[in-house]
């Protein structure tokens, strides 16, 4: 019961996000609903502090995840959204959003968090090929996202058969 339900809100979300090109939510919301539903499919290291979700880049993904899920519990651990203002400032995350008006600063971004279990998510065609973790792109005019699988292998984070199910695997 709980895999159902698990599935049913990661396709709600994607739902909303294919038809994006119909719908009345903003790109913003779309990407923070799918941000917290991705947590659902991937396991991280155990740890007892806060689960940080950084976003770089992007105001709005900021401010819709600190309004809906700042706070708010992933299992014993809770949610801590934080913004960087550039690359230099991005320090360790969970999980990192990377927006598409950054993403030039994504070799320098990737590379300071190589060493660390961060889920890298960006928003710019050709990012998930070049390492990003999950990269959303439009197909079709629909939303979807890549998954790189050797990037996620080597970030050491275990992502459901589910979650991969759903990607265009790259």
């Amino acid at each position: 019961m709980k895999k159902l339900l698990l599935t049913t809100s990661l396709v709600v979300a994607m739902s909303a996000g294919q038809i994006f090109g119909q719908s009345s939510r903003p790109i913003h919301e779309i990407h923070s609903m799918m941000l917290y539903n991705f947590t659902k499919y991937i396991q991280w290291p155990e740890s007892s502090g806060a689960f940080v979700i950084g976003v770089v880049g992007d105001e709005n993904v900021y401010q819709t995840l600190n309004n809906w899920y700042n706070g708010k519990l992933k299992g014993n651990r809770k949610f801590k959204i934080v913004r960087f203002s550039s690359a230099a400032e991005v320090t360790q995350t969970d999980i990192l959003y990377v927006s598409k008006g950054i993403s030039g600063k994504f070799d320098e971004i990737k590379a300071k968090t190589d060493a660390q279990r961060t889920l890298i998510i960006t928003d710019k065609v050709g990012l998930g090929k070049k390492g990003s973790n999950i990269n959303f792109k439009m197909v079709n005019n629909r939303l979807a996202f890549e998954l790189n699988e050797a990037s996620i292998e080597a970030s050491g984070l275990k992502v459901s058969s589910q979650l991969m199910n759903m990607a265009i695997l790259i």
